[in-house]
């Protein structure tokens, strides 16, 4: 079974949503390792929301901290410091959807970042959203990960941008599995939508 993490170029780019399309197109579990803030609309329920399928699991935080905030000083709030040895995956005969906080270099304590839980065994996603400066971090992020020699793959959120979009994949040569346009609402039937469009790439990325 595949293990599928799903990072971002920075905060609020669409992980949660693209977590949930991901979700829905291989009927995968779901976990989120780290969820700082929002523990009454966590991003596990924001997801298990968005899901129709009935094969589906959603397993519970390794941590749940109370601010919104980076997870390393949330933590900190909480008078805990994040031990990456206690993020262990839950078991699953499954795929499973793991899904990150903020960006890669986002600290979890004062030596380790998201990019530190991120196995190499994973096939990695990356959620690019164009914005002034979303090429740099996208580019970055990028090359972060391929230095780790991990197997990583880019989707992008948001109508196209062609000219953003051809220098990105012209100079990290990552594969680009699909895109996500602008929606007025992300419902179930939208996150459907998407999953089928997406689910033949997700389908050979998970066998390659």
């Amino acid at each position: 079974m595949a293990k599928i993490f799903i990072t971002g170029i920075g905060t609020d780019v669409g992980k949660t949503v693209v977590s949930a399309i991901v979700t829905e197109a291989l009927e995968a579990d779901y976990f989120k390792p780290v969820q700082a803030g929002d523990l009454d609309n966590s991003d596990s329920m924001k997801v298990e929301r968005l899901i129709s399928n009935p094969n589906s699991k959603f397993h519970p935080n390794s941590y749940a901290l109370q601010t919104p905030m980076s997870p390393h000083g949330a933590a900190d709030i909480d008078g805990i410091t994040i031990d990456i040895d206690k993020i262990q995956l839950p078991e699953t005969s499954n795929h499973l959807v793991v899904e990150g906080a903020g960006g890669i270099l986002v600290p979890l304590n004062q030596n380790q970042t998201i990019l530190d839980i991120i196995d190499a065994d994973y096939k990695v996603i990356v959620v690019s959203r164009h914005y002034l400066g979303s090429i740099n971090h996208t580019l970055m992020t990028l090359e972060l990960l391929k230095q780790r020699e991990l197997d990583v793959h880019l989707i992008f959120n948001g109508n196209e941008h062609p000219t953003t979009e051809s220098i990105i994949k012209k100079m990290s040569q990552v594969p680009v599995l699909g895109r996500i346009n602008e929606e007025e609402t992300i419902d179930k039937a939208c996150v459907k939508k998407y999953a089928n469009e997406l689910q033949s790439s997700l389908m050979r990325l998970i066998t390659s």
